[in-house]
């Protein structure tokens, strides 16, 4: 795995011809689920891909609630601005772009799922995902999966700071060599992650930029980790702090951490 440091901005963008096709087939979807589509699964599968990689505290909220970022239920968004929003993202703020990083059936699932917290029916079937087939994984990996993006851990799961196969937030970089071993998971190393003072406290964290104006960052003081943005004058960034990914992964045990380097080892895309 790489030592941990900030994802690189997102930028949107990216074929229109992707969220024409989302459309397209909410169109179809809906004149199918008149005729008895499949709806309550797409908006299920949705709503699962939402609550995995949105619904994360400092993103939005579970069912769309507030969270650090604003309220998503209720909002009256029409199924054109959810498409380009989730497929595109909005430059200049947290809301990444997805259409490069999720399949096209689970963007169109959390589009249609988004959709139905704004009034809209998530009718009929998903658009088939060539190309893109859902992983296979063995039986530990497929553990170490379920594990890695485990609801029930809360903010401690991985998947609150890193990104693995399209669900999750990118807090840290795409990871690269996967350690051989729990012992090797465990000491991950963190030069990325600074000093910073500000406010009158000093907090370990990740730099996302420093410019002459603003600088922005990721807080590490608390889980999950907070977005703050600061005028230059008023922050100063120091040397190497001694917070250590050791810390951010508490909530497993060692043989629950075998099974997620089971998963990792298959679905990392990195060097094994």
């Amino acid at each position: 795995m790489s030592p941990i440091r900030p994802s690189p901005t997102r930028k949107g963008g990216g074929p229109l011809t992707i969220a024409t096709l989302i459309l397209a087939t909410w169109a179809i979807a809906s004149a199918q689920g008149r005729a008895g589509g499949g709806g309550a699964d797409m908006a299920a599968q949705g709503e699962k891909v939402y609550n995995q990689t949105c619904a994360t505290g400092y993103c939005h909220g579970v069912k769309g609630a507030s969270g650090g970022a604003p309220r998503l239920a209720s909002r009256g968004f029409d199924a054109a601005y959810i498409t380009q929003v989730v497929r595109a993202g909005i430059q200049g703020t947290g809301m990444p772009a997805f259409g490069t990083t999720l399949s096209r059936g689970d963007l169109t699932a959390v589009v249609a799922y988004v959709g139905s917290l704004n009034g809209i029916a998530p009718t009929a079937a998903l658009i088939p995902d060539r190309g893109m087939p859902r992983r296979q994984l063995p039986p530990e990996a497929a553990k170490g999966r379920a594990l890695f993006y485990e609801a029930i851990r809360g903010f401690a799961r991985c998947s609150v700071c890193h990104q693995v196969d399209g669900t999750g937030i990118a807090v840290a970089d795409p990871i690269g060599k996967v350690p051989e071993n729990v012992a090797a998971l465990r000491a991950i190393a963190s030069p990325h992650v600074v000093n910073a003072t500000a406010e009158g406290s000093t907090f370990p964290a990740l730099v996302l930029s420093k410019g002459a104006i603003t600088v922005k960052l990721y807080d590490l003081t608390t889980k999950p980790p907070v977005l703050r943005t600061f005028a230059a004058a008023e922050v100063k960034i120091g040397g190497a702090s001694n917070w250590s990914h050791n810390s951010a992964m508490a909530a497993y045990n060692d043989g629950e951490l075998e099974s997620v380097l089971a998963f990792l080892k298959v679905a990392g895309g990195g060097e094994k």
